[in-house]
């Protein structure tokens, strides 16, 4: 059975490629060489093999050589979208600088307003205070006058009485000219006091209709007020929730923050003091001062928000056209505990918060390094300078140029390396700096 199938699968091989020969013919003599169907199918096979051979590698040369071009093209593009999208975060930044800044000017106007305001209050206040007291004498000395009256209309009348007892019991014309002068004298006063008594009606007409327009003005100047009012809250809502959500979006305990800053931050004084309330006597505290109050103490607690998050590391470290090179996380089987951008050699470096310096030198494998301690327990470290332009015990604020960037230390080119501890355990350096990116 198996030698069937050789013979049949020779029989095909022979058919498929027939016994060739090929004749060589000299001068003198005639040669042949004879082709067998296995060195056909070699002959054949191996042309194939070396064509194809060829056809792959130059389908290989040509595809890495596009495919370099492309790479290279893609380079440019995403370093062109890289740039633009920093252009772009540059372009937000000043925005929302300028947006802070004018959020500040339209305080410190709320605040001249709030204390106008007040010293308004406080004269409509003393006038009204001075008109009921005007008021009081006009109607005590209207009632003094209308008892007068009532008084001297009872003594004309009992004069009148008298004198017509006097007529009919006496005839003296001597009696009748003193009563005829008393019932003169009496007349007399009556009209005096009558006119007094219409003056003092006029005083307290008019009084009234001064406390009136005292009243509408009170009313135009609360309603005026809780305008102004409400747009001051609603500037510091504005103001609050962005900084309260950047906070809360990086887990730190803004109550306990804000505490702690309330109680370093105790001087009182200028425009922000608390208004301040006296329990003694029956002085009742109106709607208006104690709104007054609660704005005063919102502005308070949107600057110690704004003075905590300039002491914590919210800020970008790095000035000018860089890239990202490297995140937080494992890298190469070790664990990098910071982040890295690369720029040229020189590229400012400026500090996140405010802080002291508590390490400015060479340091192993960090190369010329700089350490900066904050409060609530942050530490920030910048590392590889090539240039460092703070002392030890320095302090410095946020956005201060602290140093140059550069290639010191373990590094593989110029770049800054960006470290934050928290109690001395280090973080992801972008989470707080993605937090402030659209407040700051």
């Amino acid at each position: 059975m198996r030698h069937r199938v050789l013979t049949s699968v020779r029989a095909a091989f022979e058919r498929a490629f027939p016994e060739q020969r090929l004749f060589m013919r000299s001068d003198t003599e005639t040669r042949f060489i004879r082709l067998s169907p296995m060195t056909q199918f070699v002959g054949l096979t191996g042309s194939a093999l070396l064509v194809g051979w060829t056809i792959v590698a130059s389908a290989i040369l040509l595809m890495q050589g596009l495919g370099a071009g492309d790479l290279k093209e893609q380079a440019l593009r995403e370093q062109a979208i890289y740039e633009g999208r920093l252009n772009t975060l540059a372009s937000e930044r000043d925005a929302r600088a300028q947006e802070a800044a004018l959020a500040q000017e339209r305080f410190a106007v709320a605040l001249a307003e709030v204390s106008a305001m007040q010293s308004r209050l406080l004269a409509s206040e003393e006038r009204k205070r001075e008109l009921e007291i005007g008021l009081d004498v006009v109607q005590a000395t209207l009632r003094d006058a209308m008892n007068a009256r009532d008084e001297a209309e009872a003594r004309a009348e009992d004069l009148v009485a008298r004198l017509a007892e006097t007529e009919a019991a006496h005839v003296e014309v001597t009696q009748l000219a003193e009563l005829e002068g008393t019932l003169d004298i009496v007349t007399e006063t009556l009209g005096t006091l009558a006119a007094e008594r219409d003056m003092m009606a006029g005083y307290a007409t008019e009084a009234e209709l001064r406390l009136e327009e005292m009243a509408m003005n009170d009313r135009l100047e609360e309603e005026r007020n809780a305008r102004i009012f409400q747009q001051i809250e609603d500037a510091v809502t504005n103001s609050l929730n962005p900084l309260d959500e950047m906070f809360s979006s990086v887990g730190l305990p803004t109550d306990s923050i804000i505490d702690q800053l309330r109680r370093t931050y105790t001087g009182q004084g200028g425009p922000l003091t608390p208004i301040r309330f006296t329990t003694s006597g029956n002085g009742e505290i109106d709607a208006t001062t104690a709104r007054a109050g609660e704005v005063l103490t919102m502005l308070d607690e949107l600057t110690l928000y704004r003075i905590a998050a300039e002491k914590l590391p919210f800020g970008f470290p790095v000035r000018g056209s860089v890239r990202s090179t490297s995140g937080f996380g494992p890298r190469w089987g070790r664990m990098h505990e910071g982040h890295d951008w690369a720029g040229p050699k020189g590229t400012p470096i400026h500090a996140t918060a405010d802080g002291v310096v508590v390490f400015a030198g060479r340091q192993s494998g960090y190369g010329n390094l700089i350490k900066i301690r904050h409060e609530f327990g942050f530490e920030t470290r910048y590392a590889h300078l090539s240039r460092i332009r703070v002392e030890v015990g320095q302090r410095v604020s946020r956005d201060e140029r602290i140093g140059d960037m550069g290639n010191t230390g373990r590094s593989t080119g110029t770049h800054l390396h960006y470290e934050v501890l928290v109690g001395g355990k280090p973080v992801n350096p972008m989470k707080y700096i993605k937090a402030a990116r659209d407040v700051f």
